[in-house]
């Protein structure tokens, strides 16, 4: 599903990632694992295209997508739900599923019926403003905006951080189920020990921009 080969990245004269290799395949879920600082958001990014790398390759379904802009890798089938959720604030939680089903052309009313199955939370809140909504609340509906365009795979940076536990066992809830039903691969950047295992297949731990370890998801209850 997705190969990634050498790749380097740089902030300016700043090196940040150091040559990452990264392959996951259909309907895996990948835990990277890893402190503040040492990449983890910047190879989410580049992956999505929001960034360019300065050297290797990255392959979406066999197909060279390195030098593809973000929309057209949203259009090939890369979902990201970036850190922070970035939902339109001012616009209300149907407005917001509105954006995705009119950039992927879709049948809108057959879609939010089927946005609203996976994620009944967002039924009753359909009419409120994205801003008013709880931090686990604008997680759920950055997920399934994300979800409208039926990607392959999704890009997921911590969407545990700052959300209720009920939520967090929610979302592992919907990505499992979604695992089986659609066979989504997920690539899940995160910090939360439990989350990260609870869905992951593999873990890689990223340290100063590189991979230098995978690990089990059983493992990551070890101390050392």
């Amino acid at each position: 599903m997705l190969s990634v080969q050498g790749l380097k990245v740089s902030y300016g004269r700043i090196p940040i990632l150091h040559g990452i290799d990264l392959n996951v395949d259909e309907g895996e879920f990948v835990g990277i694992l890893g402190h503040n600082g040492m990449g983890k958001t910047t190879l989410l990014k580049t992956l999505m295209g929001l960034l360019r790398p300065t050297h290797g390759s990255i392959e979406l379904k066999g197909e060279n997508i390195t030098r593809m802009p973000a929309f057209k890798r949203n259009l090939n089938g890369i979902g990201y739900v970036p850190q922070g959720r970035d939902i339109f604030p001012n616009l209300t939680v149907l407005d917001n599923l509105r954006i995705a089903f009119a950039m992927h052309k879709v049948d809108e009313e057959k879609l939010l019926e089927e946005t609203l199955r996976i994620f009944p939370r967002l039924e009753p809140l359909l009419e409120r403003s994205g801003r008013v909504l709880s931090g686990g609340e604008q997680q759920i509906l950055a997920l399934a905006r994300c979800l409208c365009s039926n990607p392959d795979i999704l890009l997921l940076d911590e969407p545990t951080e700052g959300i209720q536990p009920s939520i967090v066992e929610e979302i592992i809830d919907i990505l499992k189920s979604l695992g089986q039903t659609r066979k989504l691969t997920v690539v899940l950047v995160e910090q939360n020990l439990d989350f990260i295992a609870s869905l992951s297949q593999r873990v890689y731990i990223i340290q100063r921009g590189q991979l230098v370890n995978e690990v089990q998801p059983e493992q990551l209850s070890d101390p050392e």
